[in-house]
């Protein structure tokens, strides 16, 4: 279960800078992602104060944004102006061995980008103690600062595990027992996984159904749960070195089960303001990033058609579609995360599912109630609503060098309406908590 945390290639890497740029990934299928280095250091600065859009586009030609151009971007301000900002409510994050300098980290967020400490942080163990990951620290900073920022007065729940994922079952069934003893002790209110694999890792469809325990409980208590759709497109690594990729369309499962909202990624062009400065589009940095980084989408072989896919059924067949809904994951308009006394610039649909846990969090504190299972509810909103504008443009098509030959993996194009490469569009933060509260 993979984060994919890889390196930006060509000049990316080449440039010279004070920042550290990575591409960060969740629900694809992989191994210890030490095999792929998560960043690598361009004289990172450390210091309080984090960089600007300009100061990124000169040093490395992509814009970076931080909690004040996001939360603009998804129209947040009502909602904090009226006091809505996750009070009472618990966003769980979990992650593989999990970082021993988050709470530093986070604090060194909050400072740079002037916001509150949550509530409450607190980190818990419950498969066993973790030992250190310098790889998957990264993945535990940006889930922790952009769920923490987008929900500022949420509590925030760090449930680490001691196993890494790989493809297939390994380090799954820690995963699950992790959310169950969440669940079972109901220590939280929405769960983010920025994890996944390609359902054809698995021994079986079997081993797929054997593992959902969490999510079943999580519907009968009304937890919502979330998981990033990957970052290889219409394709994921195919093998435990992530140097591989399906030579064919697939999807990662959990984003792919249909308890769980399965959350894409768009890219977004904003100003220091956090303004549009133009529409949003599916998430493809394939060419900059010199192999497959684009959000995951497609239909599922495991999961028949759910019921509450039936509206759009011409476009899923009889099958499961992912995502649901896709947030920012672009290198190409990066996350800035506080890791290690640096900011640093991430990408990647890890970066997508913490960003929506803020928002849901936010709606189960105006709803005064946990809204659990959220599928029902977006897809009788639907795409084009006032909560889910639509994404036209772009398309989760890869193309990668494998093996002496090239490969290209045809995704799905943005258009009117669902489709597989945005699910149901967007987030208009203000309006579909108001949407999801009434629901």
């Amino acid at each position: 279960m993979p984060r994919m945390w890889g390196t930006l290639a060509g000049a990316m890497v080449a440039a010279a800078g004070s920042l550290a740029v990575v591409s960060s990934g969740a629900a694809v299928a992989s191994a210890a992602p030490a095999a792929v280095p998560f960043a690598i250091p361009l004289g990172a600065v450390p210091g309080a104060k984090p960089p600007t859009i300009a100061q990124c586009k000169a040093q490395f030609g992509v814009p970076c944004y931080g909690p004040a151009q996001i939360r603009a971007a998804y129209d947040m301000a009502s909602l904090y102006k009226a006091g809505h900002e996750g009070q009472g409510k618990t966003i769980v994050l979990v992650d593989a061995f999990g970082s021993p300098s988050i709470k530093s980290d986070l604090a060194g967020f909050d400072k740079g980008f002037g916001l509150p400490a949550p509530p409450s942080f607190k980190i818990i163990t419950p498969v066993g103690k973790p030992g250190t990951n310098s790889d998957w620290a990264g993945e535990t900073t940006l889930d922790v600062e952009w769920a923490h920022a987008m929900a500022p007065k949420a509590n925030i729940l760090l449930a680490e595990t001691p196993k890494n994922e790989t493809i297939g079952t390994a380090g799954f069934p820690q995963i699950v027992k992790a959310e169950e003893f969440v669940l079972n002790h109901k220590l939280g209110d929405v769960i983010s996984q920025s994890f996944g694999a390609a359902e054809q890792t698995f021994p079986s469809a079997k081993s797929i159904m054997g593992l959902r325990g969490a999510y079943t409980l999580a519907a009968k208590d009304k937890v919502s749960v979330l998981a990033s759709s990957g970052d290889a497109g219409a394709s994921s690594p195919s093998d435990a070195s992530q140097s591989t990729f399906f030579t064919k369309r697939v999807v990662n499962w959990p984003a792919s089960d249909p308890l769980v909202t399965g959350v894409g990624g768009t890219q977004l062009h904003l100003n220091q303001s956090g303004a549009r400065t133009a529409p949003d589009n599916v998430w493809n940095d394939t060419q900059l990033a010199g192999g497959p980084a684009s959000g995951g989408g497609g239909a599922s072989t495991v999961f028949p058609r759910p019921a509450f896919q039936k509206s759009v059924s011409s476009v899923t067949g009889n099958h499961r579609g992912v995502p649901d809904v896709s947030l920012s994951a672009a290198i190409d308009g990066a996350a800035i995360i506080y890791l290690s006394g640096s900011f640093t610039l991430v990408g990647g649909t890890s970066w997508a599912s913490p960003t929506f846990a803020g928002i849901v969090a936010i709606a189960d504190q105006v709803a005064g109630h946990d809204l659990g299972d959220l599928n029902a509810a977006l897809y009788k909103l639907g795409p084009g609503s006032a909560g889910l504008p639509d994404i036209t443009r772009g398309n989760n098509t890869v193309a990668f060098s494998q093996g002496g030959k090239s490969h290209v993996v045809k995704g799905f194009t943005a258009v009117k309406g669902y489709d597989l490469s945005s699910g149901l569009g967007t987030v208009n933060g203000a309006k579909l908590v108001a949407a999801l509260a009434k629901s």
